[in-house]
């Protein structure tokens, strides 16, 4: 390929300010620098919680604006800097690599990132279909695997089985042995469904209801909350007395932990941004990513993405799409170079 210049720029979607529309900028081209890849980024997931800090509500991200936002890409590398010997110019690459703690994000045509974030892409997958996984895998799998040790024959619960987080921890656990029930509201059922777990509509069927029904009354032994709120009390009330494991992405509120004390049962926090704010654990994310890329070509892994596509001039419809609460699956940002 041509040598790129360090003088060369890059289009990006920025945001001035919180609540502001994103702006179209041509920003310099990043260099990678020493243990870093600059890739080429042909597509750029989208999560909620980038929506949180284009509205400045997510002081935990710490992510000042103004800024380009994105955590989640799949791209190529372009340039390899110093030190870095796992990957060469060409390779297929997706991660989480930025847009938190001040690292610049991923709706762009190019991001220097740390080399041990990244994993090769799965062949079985296409660019914005790899590019929405690394958050939301990453966190369903330090939540069933890190922490709880998901494995043959348990039961889990997951809450919000349809979302992001949910549908990743559903394909995860099954893949594990486990056997996966999920809640959702009535018009996701089906899709729950189509990712393996038992559908539970919490709307219409109560707590004590679905745990006599899948458990006998005993609880799981693993229940993930990706709702938070109420959702979190709840779910100490349906995990499996002594051995059992409540996991929540979502744990920023205040709970009694009472309910689960008198269970017997251990509670997990997951915070899956701690890499990125702290420099601590990078490679374990690309650990992590390349345990999903094996998944997703032995067909067990597959993300659940809304029908419509966006290119990187249209990120303003992309995220009014994600706060609509009508989008059927994940929704990714696909960049072409120009």
């Amino acid at each position: 390929m041509t040598q790129l210049s360090t003088h060369d720029t890059m289009r990006a979607a920025f945001v001035e300010t919180a609540g502001a529309a994103f702006a179209s900028r041509r920003l310099p081209l990043p260099v990678a620098g020493p243990g870093q890849v600059l890739v080429q980024i042909e597509a750029a997931g989208l999560n909620p919680l980038d929506a949180k800090i284009r509205a400045g509500q997510a002081a935990h991200a710490k992510q000042p604006l103004p800024a380009v936002l994105g955590l989640d890409m799949a791209g190529t590398v372009r340039a390899v800097g110093a030190g870095v010997t796992q990957w060469r110019i060409g390779d297929e690459v997706f991660g989480m690599v930025g847009g938190v703690g001040g690292h610049p994000g991923t709706l762009a045509e190019f991001v220097a990132a740390d080399a041990r974030l990244l994993a090769r892409r799965p062949v079985a997958l296409a660019p914005r279909e790899a590019a929405v996984l690394p958050l939301a895998f990453i966190t369903a799998w330090e939540g069933l695997v890190d922490r709880a040790r998901v494995g043959a024959g348990h039961k889990v619960l997951v809450h919000g089985g349809a979302g992001g987080v949910g549908q990743m921890a559903v394909q995860l656990a099954r893949a594990r042995g486990a056997h996966v029930w999920a809640t959702g509201r009535a018009d996701s059922l089906d899709a729950i469904a189509a990712l393996g777990a038992t559908p539970i509509d919490y709307r219409a069927t109560t707590l004590e209801r679905y745990v006599a029904d899948a458990t006998g009354g005993v609880g799981f032994d693993i229940v993930y909350d990706t709702v938070g709120g109420a959702t979190l009390d709840q779910s100490f009330q349906a995990v499996r007395r002594y051995t059992g494991h409540v996991l929540t992405s979502l744990g920023w509120g205040s709970h009694s932990l009472a309910p689960l004390s008198f269970r017997g049962a251990t509670y997990s926090g997951v915070f899956t941004l701690l890499p990125l704010l702290t420099g601590e654990g990078l490679a374990h994310h690309g650990k992590i990513l390349a345990e999903a890329a094996r998944l997703a070509d032995q067909g067990l892994l597959r993300p659940w993405l809304d029908t419509h596509r966006f290119g990187l001039d249209e990120a303003e419809q992309a995220y009014a799409l994600m706060g609509s609460g009508t989008a059927r699956g994940k929704i990714a940002v696909e960049i072409t170079a120009v």
